[in-house]
C-alpha cells in the first residue's frame, strides 16, 4: 500500500523503505513483496526483523541484496518482534497467541460459590471493563467455556468501545447450550468446540485460521490452558470486593511485566516464560 500510494514512481528510485518485518518472496495471498521492492528499484530497505517462517526465513533479505538493494537488519529488532508476537506465534508454535484474562476478589476467588442470576458478579471496575472490551476489538477470537456461558449469559462483544467483535468460541463437548442465550445472537459469529483438551482446542483454532484469542473464563477452562503451558500473556485484575470463600483464581507462574491501578482495581500483565 507504500509503494501504490506513491503516485510518481520515479521518486522510489531514491527512497529508503522501513519495514517492521522481512518483506516475503514466496507466492501467497498476495504477490512476494520483495518482488515489487526491486521492480520498482528502491534503493534501500531498513527491516526491523527476520521473518523465520520456513517459506520466508532470510530468503526475501537474499532476493533484495541479490538485486544490489542496500538492505539493513536488526533495526529495533525486539520491538518489531513484540509487534508482530501474534504472526509469529501462529507461525511458528502453529496455535494462535493465547491471552488469560480473569479479575479476582481481593482474597484470591473469581467467582462466588452460589448466585441467584444468570449473569457476571462484577469483580472489577466499569473503566476495567471497558478497557477489556477494547482488548477483545485487538484479538481475532474470545473464548469461553461452558459453564460460563450457561451461568453467566454473557455477549462476549465490545460494546462498551469502538470496535469490531472477535469471533466467539464456545467449548460445548455435545452442543446442549440453548441457542436463546447471548453468545448466539447477530451481533459476532459464534463457533462451538468439542474438543476437550487444551492441544486439541488449539489445532482446531489453528485449522480455523484463528491468530489470536482472550480466553475469559472461566476458572477451570483457563486453568486447562496453564496446566498444558499453552499461553502466552495472563491480564489479570484484582478488585477492592472480598468475597471469605468462592471458586478460587487459577493458579500459575509467569513474569511479571506490567502493573497499573485502575481507580480501585489493579491490573497485573504476566508473561510466560
Amino acid at each position: 500500500n507504500a509503494i501504490n500510494l506513491v503516485k510518481n514512481k520515479s521518486l522510489l528510485k531514491k527512497a529508503t523503505l522501513y519495514v517492521t518485518l522481512e518483506p516475503c518472496s514466496h507466492f501467497g495471498k498476495t504477490p512476494p513483496c520483495s518482488n515489487l521492492i526491486i521492480e520498482h528499484q528502491i534503493p534501500n530497505v531498513i527491516i526491523g526483523c527476520q521473518d523465520d517462517n520456513e517459506k520466508v526465513a532470510g530468503k526475501g533479505i537474499s532476493k533484495l541484496k541479490a538485486s544490489g538493494c542496500n538492505v539493513i537488519v536488526g533495526v529495533l529488532e525486539n520491538e518489531c518482534k513484540q509487534h508482530h508476537k501474534r504472526f509469529f506465534t501462529f507461525h511458528n508454535k502453529k496455535r494462535p497467541f493465547i491471552i488469560l484474562k480473569w479479575a479476582e476478589s481481593a482474597d484470591g476467588f473469581i467467582a462466588p460459590l452460589s448466585k441467584n442470576d444468570q449473569k457476571p458478579v462484577w469483580i472489577s471496575n466499569k473503566y476495567s471493563r471497558q478497557l477489556v472490551h477494547k482488548w477483545r476489538s485487538e484479538e481475532q477470537a474470545i473464548l469461553v467455556g461452558y459453564n460460563t456461558v450457561l451461568e453467566d449469559n454473557p455477549s462476549l462483544t465490545t460494546r462498551y468501545c469502538v470496535g469490531k467483535n472477535p469471533i466467539r468460541i464456545v467449548l460445548d463437548k455435545n452442543e446442549a447450550l440453548s441457542k436463546d442465550l447471548n453468545v448466539f445472537d447477530i451481533k459476532a459469529e459464534t463457533i462451538l468446540i468439542k474438543e476437550t483438551a487444551a492441544v486439541a482446542i488449539c489445532n482446531k483454532l489453528q485449522e480455523l485460521n484463528i491468530n489470536s484469542i482472550i480466553i475469559e473464563g472461566g476458572a477451570k477452562t483457563i486453568q486447562l490452558f496453564i496446566d498444558a503451558g499453552l499461553w502466552d500473556e495472563a491480564r489479570i485484575f484484582v478488585g477492592k470486593a472480598i468475597f471469605n470463600e468462592g471458586i478460587n483464581a487459577p493458579k500459575f507462574k509467569g513474569q511479571m511485566i506490567f502493573e497499573e491501578k485502575i481507580i480501585d482495581d489493579t491490573l497485573r500483565v504476566y508473561v510466560n516464560n
